[in-house]
This record gives C-alpha cells, sequence and structure tokens, in this order.
C-alpha cells in the first residue's frame, strides 16, 4: 500500500500505538525550566541585596544622627561645664590667696614669741656660778625667704588655647625658717656644763644641743671653762600652749 504525505514537513513515522515518548520535547522543557529558575534565582539575589543595601543605608542614616546629636549634647555640656571649671578655679584661687595671707600673719604671730621662749628656757636653765656671754643666731637669720611672695607657676600652658590640663594651685603652707642658736658662756664649775647641756636638752622649745668646744682659760685670774653650744629651737603645736592676755592694773 502506497502512503503519500500530503503535509509538509511532517513526520513521515507512524503514529505508535499509546504515549510515545519525545525526548527532543522533554530536554527542551527541561532546559526552560532550568533557565526559568535561575532567571527567578538572580532576581531574588538581586531584590535582596537591594533591600539589604537600603537597610544598610537607612541603619547607617540613622546612627549618625544619632551620632551628630550626641556630639551637639556634648558640645553644649562642654561649653557649659568650661564655665563652671572656670568659675570653680577662680574660686579656689581667691580662696587659696586669702587662706595664704591669713597663714602669713598666723606665721608671724607665732614667730613673735620665738626670743620670749628662747630667753625664758636659757635663764631657766643656766646654772649657778656661770655666765653667757653671747647669745645669737647661727645659721640663717629668720625672714631670709620671702613667704609674701607668692611662688610663680613654672608649667608651661598646654592645649591651643593656652589653658591647662591640671591648674596648680597657689600653696597656703608657709614654710618656716629653721632657727639655729650659739650660746657662749664661762663658767667656773666643771659639773655645771653637762647639766646646763641636759636642762636645755629637757626643754620643750629647745633641741639638739651640741657642744661645739670647750677649753680653761684665765678671766680676771680665776680659771674658768669657756664653752660654746649651739642648738635649735623647736615649735611647739599651738595646741599645746597656753596664752593669757596681759592685763594692766588702774594706776
Amino acid at each position: 500500500m502506497i502512503e503519500i504525505n500530503l503535509l509538509p514537513g511532517a513526520s513521515s513515522r507512524r503514529p505508535s500505538r499509546g504515549r510515545s515518548l519525545d525526548v527532543r520535547a522533554a530536554l527542551a522543557a527541561v532546559g526552560g525550566r532550568v533557565s526559568d529558575r535561575y532567571l527567578v534565582v538572580t532576581v531574588l539575589i538581586t531584590v535582596i541585596a537591594l533591600a539589604a543595601t537600603g537597610g544598610l543605608y537607612l541603619m547607617q542614616q540613622h546612627r549618625s544622627a544619632a551620632v551628630d546629636a550626641r556630639i551637639a549634647q556634648a558640645t553644649q555640656d562642654s561649653a557649659h561645664y568650661t564655665s563652671v571649671i572656670r568659675d570653680r578655679v577662680g574660686a579656689e584661687a581667691r580662696r587659696d590667696t586669702m587662706l595664704r595671707q591669713v597663714n602669713i600673719i598666723r606665721s608671724i604671730d607665732d614667730d613673735r614669741y620665738i626670743w620670749p621662749h628662747v630667753l625664758d628656757e636659757v635663764s631657766r636653765a643656766l646654772p649657778r656660778f656661770t655666765w653667757l656671754v653671747v647669745l645669737g643666731i647661727a645659721g640663717t637669720p629668720q625672714g631670709s625667704a620671702n613667704v609674701v611672695l607668692a611662688p610663680k607657676d613654672s608649667s608651661k600652658p598646654k592645649g591651643p588655647a593656652g589653658l591647662r590640663a591640671h591648674p596648680r594651685m597657689i600653696p597656703t603652707d608657709i614654710p618656716k625658717d629653721p632657727v639655729q642658736i650659739r650660746i657662749m658662756g664661762q663658767t667656773v664649775d666643771i659639773q655645771a656644763l653637762p647639766r646646763f647641756m641636759k636642762d636645755l636638752e629637757a626643754s620643750p622649745f629647745l633641741g639638739n644641743v651640741q657642744l661645739d668646744h670647750s677649753e680653761l682659760a684665765t678671766v680676771d685670774g680665776k680659771d674658768v671653762t669657756q664653752f660654746q653650744l649651739t642648738f635649735s629651737y623647736t615649735r611647739p603645736d599651738s595646741m599645746l600652749l597656753r596664752r593669757v592676755p596681759l592685763v594692766l592694773g588702774n594706776r
């Protein structure tokens, strides 16, 4: 039997019974599906990247705004506290200046009792048959240090505005001059000299009694012992001193 294909391009094969498997069509369908899946994945990745970028941008903008707000608040607080610190430093400087002046007056008032104490203690400890020739200051005299003039601040300013990180306050303590006293005397009693030194050492105002030298000499035809002592004046605690007012009687 002769069959003529009236449809050009059509398959000349006879359709098989049942369902036939078209390999090319299946492969094309699978390839199309695969291509569509890659496209979907690409689109999803792009959308996710854009969303993440937008989220990060918004988050960064929020953080930047918060940082700017904190910087503005910190600048405002810095200006406020700078004026407060400046006022505090000025108040403390005025307080220290007044306190230093008070301490200078107190130091001068306390030191005016040095020589009365020295003369009183020396005369009390002076033994019999002993007399003094010289009683004076040994070493640096008092008042050599100018305590009225405040010490200069030699620290260099720091910072662009010339402000110091930690301003040095005016010292309010007044240094006391050490008082060294020299005694030159004579005695006819050889036992009087060690007793004199012992009594001077027992005084609450005197201390560190040192015998510089002693020698035998003849004065007005009498054998005497000439000696020289050096000791320091000890400033007692003001709480241990009792001062009484000087009352003049009515005439």
